[in-house]
């Protein structure tokens, strides 16, 4: 049975830009460029067995090409678990749709039915996208064997980089989906809804991501505010920051205490640094006024003048004094020691 967040994406879908903008920007077949879009219509599948209605969730639109047309077929899957039989299940829907035509007399020749299959669950892709792979190989039936092929859109597979690129609200759609930083995603809606030439499209998005970011679902209460429009940049920016205020206020925190602790270990960090700098600094300058008292004691013994030693080092007779004074008296209490023991 459908859910509730697949209520949500066929509202999204069922608006003509939002669906426009996932054929034109994610199926890359040539004949994308010919579709006339303007005139899509979308299919009342009352024709689908009732209960087979409840099991899927799905839209079918009818678009004009050239002189013909083409119908699209997307089915929205949101099970947690793969369902290996996916490719028999679009093609039991795709051959029901060709039943349902044919109770016109006057239809000589199908439309083609492009099938896509629009993921957004958490798990990896895994099913067979073709009915072909369903079926034991042996013997085999060449070219009287069955095939049937699905256009397979797993949003988990595009990388955010892609879909940053991309750029419209698809795209932004699918990142939201893939866990994309809060934070970064409620500073691309306001702009993309001002690029947005279709405001209703724009709104519907982030009608659609207040409410699953905020409640995880849409409720059938809900439909009627997901179609409110919004007139301005500034608006939805408003609207967005009311409705996310705490999670701002979290992230603010957040973002202090970062930075608190950031600055802590930053300051430690520099005063490591400085301590070894400066440490550095006065071993060189005790190890320079080591040598230099050595050089005086050394002259003295020579019988260099005290005023002479003081020019030639560049000290003060006072600085000669005292080095002399305290070595007579490191040498006296080393004597002392001796004597005593």
């Amino acid at each position: 049975m459908a859910t509730i967040h697949d209520s949500g994406y066929k509202l999204l879908f069922s608006n003509h830009t939002i669906f426009r903008q996932l054929i034109q920007s994610f199926v890359d077949q040539p004949w994308v460029a010919q579709l006339d879009f303007e005139r899509a219509e979308k299919v009342d599948k009352s024709f689908i067995d009732e209960a087979y209605q409840e099991r899927e969730s799905d839209l079918i639109y009818r678009i004009p090409l050239g002189a013909g047309e083409i119908y699209v077929y997307v089915l929205l899957e949101f099970q947690s678990t793969v369902d290996p039989l996916m490719a028999l299940r679009v093609l039991n829907y795709v051959v029901s749709l060709y039943m349902e035509l044919t109770r016109n007399p006057r239809t000589k020749k199908l439309p083609p039915v492009f099938p896509i299959v629009l993921y957004n669950g958490d798990g990896r892709w895994t099913a067979a996208t073709d009915v072909a792979d369903l079926i034991e190989p042996v013997p085999s039936l060449g070219e009287y064997g069955l095939h049937y092929r699905y256009l397979k859109l797993a949003e988990n597979e595009f990388s955010q980089e892609v879909l940053i690129e991309i750029g419209n609200i698809v795209s932004t759609l699918f990142l939201a989906e893939n866990r994309y930083e809060m934070v970064k995603l409620l500073a691309r809606l306001p702009d993309l809804f001002e690029r947005e030439e279709d405001k209703r499209a724009a709104s519907l998005l982030v009608n659609w991501f207040r409410h699953m970011a905020l409640h995880g679902r849409i409720s059938p209460e809900d439909y009627a505010q997901m179609e409110r429009v919004f007139r301005s940049k500034e608006e939805v920016e408003r609207v967005l920051t009311t409705t996310f205020e705490d999670y701002y206020q979290e992230a603010l925190q957040k973002g202090i205490e970062v930075g608190i602790e950031k600055g802590i270990e930053k300051g430690i960090e520099e005063g490591i640094e400085k301590g070894i700098e400066e440490g550095i600094e006065k071993g060189i300058e005790k190890g320079a006024k080591a040598n230099q008292a050595k050089t005086v004691l050394a002259m003295a013994e020579r019988g260099f003048a005290w005023e002479l030693i003081a020019d030639l080092l560049e000290l003060g007779v006072v600085e000669v004094e005292e080095i002399i004074a305290r070595a007579t008296t490191v040498q006296a209490n080393g004597n002392s020691g001796e004597s005593h023991e």
